[in-house]
């Protein structure tokens, strides 16, 4: 176990990380790799946006400084979509920035479903849990601060459906964990994996397209799972076991 202030230095380097993917993303804009009205279109003839989440989006966008990392109504709409195939009852999800997709997957869970969210930004969980207090659905969210990697190593699975949306430089690390932690027919959803287009890049400018360029190589060349890369937004990697 670590000593308190052995723990505050981890914690510490985590958000000074987080900060400066953070930062990386302040002047990137999502590439759009669908005509705005196209996309529009798809929001209107997709399931609807609840109230709550509507507000939470805008309240983000207006007061978050990198609102861009809220997911958008179409992929939330996605997310709700996704754990209702799979009839999940357990969802995990690593990165909840300021809760909008937290609640999604807790709107389309069953009443004793749970949602077991990871994040390390305060100032982000501070208005999720704002949020969550608000909604019915709230009381099947549980927050868990800190590393999300030390968090994982602490759960005991199945999980149905594992959504990770947190700092890029790890997403191979949570993908094998999350492996291990999905139940049989459970999916893993990973967030931004065309990132803005920086992918096709073949020499990548920084360690965050790198990250994603390699699990993007991995997931396709394991045997153990299938997967489908769908373009929506900034790009999700749908992955199922399959052995």
């Amino acid at each position: 176990m670590l000593r308190f202030g052995a723990r505050h230095s981890v914690v510490g380097r985590s958000v000074r990380k987080a900060q400066r993917v953070f930062k990386s993303l302040k002047g990137i804009l999502m590439e759009k790799f669908v005509p705005l009205e196209i996309e529009a279109y798809a929001e209107q003839h997709s399931m609807p946006e609840s109230a709550i989440c509507c507000t939470l989006r805008e309240e983000t966008q207006q007061t978050m400084e990198y609102p861009q990392m809220v997911v958008g109504s179409l992929e939330g709409a996605f997310l709700k979509m996704m754990t209702q195939v799979v009839g999940a009852k357990r969802v995990l999800e690593i990165g909840m920035f300021t809760g909008y997709s937290a609640l999604c997957f807790a709107e389309a869970l069953p009443d004793e479903g749970t949602v077991i969210t990871c994040e390390i930004n305060e100032q982000s969980a501070a208005l999720a849990r704002r949020y969550f207090a608000q909604a019915p659905v709230g009381r099947k969210i549980t927050i868990r601060m800190g590393p999300a990697l030390d968090t994982m190593r602490t759960l005991i699975g199945p999980f149905d459906l594992i959504f990770i949306d947190a700092d890029k430089t790890n997403y191979l690390n949570y993908y094998r964990r999350a492996l291990d932690l999905l139940a049989p027919n459970g999916v893993i959803l990973i967030d931004n994996v065309l990132w803005s287009g920086e992918v096709l890049k073949q020499s990548p400018p920084d360690e965050s397209t790198a990250a994603i360029q390699e699990l993007n190589r991995t997931v396709s060349a394991d045997p153990r799972v299938t997967a489908v890369l769908v373009t929506i937004r900034d790009g999700i990697l749908v992955i199922r076991r399959t052995r």
